[in-house]
């Protein structure tokens, strides 16, 4: 047992030195931010929770405790990936399909990998075709700022015929936390009817897009719930789990440290310089 404690306190400091290195930002982080990132550090690094971090958050502030209880849950907990929307999913204005951007073309045009996603969504669309849809995704073409993921993804979707009027462009996003947020301040400040989320991207994002927006529901305290999901079998591409983590540290408000993770871990597919405001 204390071989075992010694083996984790090593493996967990060697990530803290790896991913995040000690900064003045760091030491000004609030006590129950610290915990919160040791906890998805952690959890990220080794596969396994840890207890200490989550019980120390819950004795510094029991209500976020309880909430990063339930995201590590949730982040424990299998999803199935989806080549359909399944046949349950109620017929009316109180599902919303979320389609998750990519990055665009250099000139703004949409990538191979979005226009998949849009055809997934498309026959989502007509099999639950009173739901709504938002399409998320900034700014990403190098060399065409007034081009949007979403706009594109609109823009699409009314070409084959889809009703304007269903389709929401969320187009400041430019991280699947910020698809998250985004989504939720549109669907609560203007479709309460909206109760439950199907999420539609490629099958290796299904996983990540599902953590990040249910992490969001139980942020806000939302009945809002992520209950499907269809996805295009991409070719290639992943998502790493210490991503993951850097998502859920941008969810809880450490930007800088969320952005110094994606840097670190992840190949963010040559996109413009990344801003952290929100």
């Amino acid at each position: 047992m204390k071989f075992d404690l010694i083996a984790f306190v090593l493996v967990f400091c060697l990530v803290l030195l790896t991913v995040l290195p000690v900064t003045a930002e760091d030491e000004a982080k609030s006590p129950a931010q610290s915990q919160i990132e040791r906890a998805v550090v952690s959890y990220a690094a080794t596969g396994t929770r840890d207890e200490q971090a989550l019980s120390g958050l819950a004795s510094l502030d029991p209500e976020l405790g309880e909430k990063w209880s339930r995201i590590m849950d949730l982040w424990e907990a299998p999803v199935t990936v989806n080549e359909a929307l399944p046949d349950h999913l109620p017929d009316d204005e109180s599902l919303c399909l979320v389609a998750l951007g990519f990055q665009l073309n250099p000139d703004g045009t949409m990538r191979e990998e979005l226009i998949e996603r849009l055809k997934v969504l498309l026959a989502a669309s007509e099999k639950y075709p009173r739901a709504v849809i938002v399409c998320t995704g900034g700014g990403t073409a190098a060399d065409d700022p007034t081009a949007t993921e979403a706009g594109r993804m609109k823009e699409w979707l009314e070409s084959q015929g889809v009703n304007p009027s269903r389709v929401i462009a969320e187009d400041r996003s430019l991280t699947t936390a910020q698809n998250a947020v985004y989504t939720f301040d549109i669907l609560s400040e203007q479709y309460p009817q909206v109760k439950q989320i199907a999420i539609v991207s490629s099958d290796y994002h299904i996983a990540t897009g599902t953590l990040l927006f249910g992490a969001e529901a139980i942020l806000r305290n939302s009945d809002l719930a992520v209950v499907s999901n269809a996805a295009w079998r991409a070719p290639s591409g992943t998502l790493s789990a210490m991503f993951q983590a850097g998502a859920l540290i941008e969810l809880s408000g450490d930007v800088k440290t969320a952005f110094d993770i994606y840097y670190e871990t992840y190949d963010i597919h040559e996109l413009p310089p990344l801003h952290g405001d929100s």
